[in-house]
């Protein structure tokens, strides 16, 4: 089976639990037709570089696929039919990355220094 990695945009308006309830939709989709989903990271809402469908913001997801052309396929038009989701794009990689992704790692890198700060301030005080 290929493996793909999938980043789909969920408007802004819909809350963090509805984001959770689409990514089960979809791998139920992919399950069904014999693949698989592994790692999955939600990156948050965050600023759109442009308007999309009257949205500023959007909820960015990224799935770990393994399943066939066809599993992908049918996810990919269920997404292009629901209103929640606004854009999404699947590349077919040579392998998944064990790691957190390049977004995650920089939330915890910023996470990381907020608390570092947090820390000077009080020993300063």
């Amino acid at each position: 089976m290929a493996l793909y990695e999938h980043v789909f945009l969920a408007r802004q308006d819909v809350s963090g639990q509805r984001v959770d309830e689409l990514v089960e939709q979809y791998r139920g989709v992919i399950e069904a037709a014999g693949g698989s989903i592994g790692k999955t990271e939600y990156w948050g809402l965050k600023s759109l570089s442009f308007r999309i469908a009257k949205n500023r913001k959007a909820h960015y997801t990224l799935m770990n696929i393994e399943a066939p052309h066809e599993a992908v396929a049918e996810m990919e038009r269920q997404m292009g039919i629901n209103e929640d989701v606004i854009r999404f794009l699947t590349i077919r990689v040579e392998e998944h990355e064990d790691e957190p992704s390049a977004q995650m790692q920089k939330k915890e890198r910023d996470e990381r220094r907020r608390r570092d700060r947090e820390r000077r301030r009080d020993d300063e005080e």
